[in-house]
């Protein structure tokens, strides 16, 4: 039986766990508002890019650009899998999902798969079991910016454009809500032609004419790049903003935990220190009958 000191310093230590607990989701409902809007903020922006794409798309022959072509697997196609977790944890199974989703990809694929890594989590987890890593980024969501997601966007198409890599898939957290994240598997590259025509194919395509400056041509060839920009920097974003809803989430469990912890430890000691008096009772009775 623990002695009365070691559960005093027992709930003591889970008291100030708990204090930092309470910090940490405070800290991450703060930066969550932020992170949100700037989410949200993306969002239609990346709509309005797909609606101008598809209307370009429909008076020009998309077929000539590279980011369109559809290459038959062979001996040499390759998968680019960019996995996009956090650079920190306490955030529950935020990193897990992210990280146990990438490595069934790549172990179901057919074709041989490298990894593009962003955030530290998943660098630590599949740099450590020695998987084919082509580049990765540490450190970005500390002050995420426009820029990094053109250097995630421009080794990819580089990647595949090159030839080095048949495919590219992007695996991220999707934000649905402050307790809801979705994790999603999409295909970057090549872009889908049903994704490019979705507006052009509808009744009202081909109604209005538009005079180009430049050539639809060169528009076309122009938002492509600045396409596969945006659906990079928008998965960023949503992934920073799912963490740190998870970080609130896992944070405000983890006091409610120790809450519940701390009371029975309270307990517990109550019923320690009572036998503790009745048994020093009982020898002072014993000695006096004694007597």
């Amino acid at each position: 039986m623990p002695s009365l000191i070691d559960l005093r310093r027992r709930i003591r230590a889970v008291k100030n766990t708990q204090q930092i607990t309470k910090a940490m989701k405070m800290v991450a409902a703060s930066k969550l508002r932020r992170a949100q809007e700037r989410m949200m903020g993306a969002r239609p922006f990346a709509q309005q890019m797909q609606r101008v794409l598809a209307n370009v798309a429909s008076r020009v022959d998309p077929s000539a650009h590279p980011l369109l072509a559809v290459r038959q697997g062979g001996p040499g196609s390759r998968t680019l899998v960019v996995v996009v977790t956090a650079d920190k944890g306490l955030c529950g199974s935020f990193n897990t999902n992210i990280i146990k989703a990438a490595a069934t990809l790549v172990a179901e694929s057919a074709q041989p798969c490298t990894l593009g890594l962003v955030g530290r989590k998943g660098r630590d987890f599949f740099a450590r079991r020695g998987f084919d890593v082509l580049f990765e980024q540490v450190g970005l969501f500390q002050a995420l910016k426009h820029a990094d997601a053109q250097a995630i966007a421009a080794e990819a198409t580089d990647a595949f454009i090159s030839g080095r890599v048949d495919r590219v898939v992007l695996v991220y957290n999707e934000f649905k809500s402050v307790i809801s994240q979705r994790l999603v598997v999409d295909q970057l590259l090549p872009i889908s032609r049903a994704e490019v025509d979705e507006r052009s194919a509808g009744p009202d395509a081909g109604r209005t004419d538009y005079l180009y400056e430049p050539s639809p041509q060169e528009i076309f060839n122009q938002l492509l790049p600045r396409f596969i920009e945006g659906q990079v920097y928008r998965a960023l974003l949503e992934s920073h903003a799912s963490f740190f809803a998870a970080q609130m989430t896992a944070m405000d469990t983890a006091t409610k935990n120790s809450a519940e912890m701390i009371a029975g430890l309270t307990l517990y000691m109550n019923k320690v220190r009572q036998a503790a008096i009745t048994r020093e009772i009982i020898e002072v009775v014993s000695g006096a009958q004694a007597l």
